[in-house]
């Protein structure tokens, strides 16, 4: 529906270097959702960024809490970037794929 939207998990990925490459995707992207996971030490890290210009259709806190709530934790954060993590790293392939969704779903 218009809406770029990245939502991944980075293999390997320092878990504070997550919100780092947030900015750098923003950049690139321009006009974008990005929503980036790694594990380290059987802990999920998650981080999403929303550019200025779609801060007022999506949320990164909300977006941060939708994946955590499915691995098992919480987050939060401005509506621009948030952080979050959790401990059920089996679950997170399913959670990054609940992002697109919730985006549509927020589009209609």
């Amino acid at each position: 529906n218009g809406v770029k939207v990245l939502a991944s998990f980075i293999k390997g990925a320092d878990p504070k270097s997550l919100r780092g490459m947030i900015d750098q995707l923003k950049d690139k992207l321009k006009s974008a959702v990005i929503v980036l996971a790694t594990t380290s030490d059987g802990k999920v890290s998650v981080a999403a960024g929303v550019t200025a210009d779609l801060t007022n259709r999506f949320k990164a806190g909300e977006i941060v809490s939708l994946v955590c709530s499915k691995v098992g934790g919480k987050g939060g954060g401005r509506p621009d970037m948030a952080m979050g993590g959790g401990s059920d790293v089996a679950a997170l392939p399913g959670a990054l794929e609940q992002v697109l969704p919730w985006i549509k779903g927020q589009t209609n």
